[in-house]
């Protein structure tokens, strides 16, 4: 059986596809309650699960009448978020944010389990680690290159 975070996960993505608007309002306390937990594992799974690198955007307002509202990013084509995607990126990058680029890329079927898989590969800090002073900038400048050529409309 997956654990509790996983089970969140899969009900907040069930959820937000079955939502007409791109997105679901919730009440984090009411969330804790559902699944018999703390309010701060529904804020773990938000904050590790729901980010803008995987393709959520989660707005918070806490007190009283608070909410959550989690918002699933349009696809790769859009413009905007092809923007947004080479700002997250930045100067430098770990590998674990390039791989969760990487997945975000994989859900928006820009690019194959294989192709995934083989940038997986030739990010992995094993890989890069004694090859170059500075893994987190090499990684930050092949993906920037990688979202070039993904995102070019005149390439079949």
């Amino acid at each position: 059986m997956s654990n509790l975070a996983d089970q969140i996960e899969q009900y907040l993505k069930r959820i937000l596809e079955e939502a007409r608007e791109g997105y679901v309002v919730l009440q984090r306390g009411i969330l804790a309650e559902e699944f018999s937990c703390v309010p701060s594992q529904i804020n773990y799974v938000l904050s590790t699960r729901f980010t803008v690198e995987r393709g959520y955007l989660v707005e918070s307002r806490r007190g009283g009448g608070g909410y959550l509202r989690i918002v699933r990013l349009s696809s790769m084509a859009d413009r905007q978020l092809r923007q947004v995607m080479r700002e997250l990126i930045g100067d430098q990058l770990s590998q674990e944010r390039a791989y969760h680029l990487i997945g975000r890329l994989l859900d928006e079927s820009l690019l194959t389990l294989r192709e995934a898989e083989i940038i997986r590969c030739v990010f992995a800090q094993k890989n890069l680690s004694g090859k170059t002073t500075q893994p987190d900038e090499l990684r930050a400048l092949l993906l920037k290159k990688l979202l070039v050529i993904l995102c070019r409309e005149d390439l079949e």
